[in-house]
């Protein structure tokens, strides 16, 4: 017979919580809560920021609180990975986080919504691991209680999240239009 924190039921309600959260992160991402668009510059060739948190030859370095907000939206993903995968070690939350992020990062370079920079994928890891630490907190605190506290911690961040994301869709608050990422090159002769 299974225990109430095992049935799947409540499974299911962080996985689409889950699901939910990473619809959200993708939009907030890619599209920064915009009309979803691809940009013409999707078909040139760019620069793939290599070095992080300097500026090089063709991007600046990231502002400061361009790297707190995507440390900020990354922290339930690691909040999600350890409800749904417990017996899982940091380094494999990691793993997971590193992955997410290389595939948005990956993404917004091709669709020319944003350029690839490695300083994201470590900022963006590292707040997974800080909801992974979080989730590790809980684990020991509540003892047996975890996956009832983390079940609610998760519905709760999806949902305020959805809230989030409806109050802004809603305000006259927007980035304007979009413009493609394209680094211009000067040629000297």
């Amino acid at each position: 017979m299974t225990s109430p924190e095992e049935r799947p039921g409540r499974r299911a309600l962080v996985i689409v919580s889950f699901a939910v959260y990473l619809v959200l992160l993708a939009w907030v991402v890619l599209w920064k809560l915009e009309v979803p668009w691809i940009g013409d510059a999707a078909r040139l060739v760019r620069p793939v920021k290599l070095v992080p948190f300097v500026s090089d030859g063709d991007a600046g370095a990231s502002a400061p609180i361009e790297l707190l907000i995507n440390l900020v939206l990354f922290v339930p993903l690691g909040l999600f990975v350890g409800a749904l995968a417990p017996a899982w070690s940091w380094w494999r939350a990691g793993l997971v986080a590193l992955g997410v992020s290389l595939a948005l990062e990956v993404v917004q370079h091709l669709i020319s919504t944003g350029s690839f920079d490695t300083s994201d994928l470590i900022v963006n890891t590292a707040g997974a691991l800080v909801g992974w630490a979080i989730f590790a907190a809980v684990r020991r605190r509540a003892g047996e209680r975890a996956p009832s506290v983390m079940r609610s911690v998760c519905v709760t961040v999806a949902g305020l999240a959805l809230v989030a994301v409806v109050a802004f869709v809603a305000s006259p608050l927007h980035y304007g239009p979009q413009r493609d990422v394209v680094v211009e090159r000067s040629t000297s002769g």
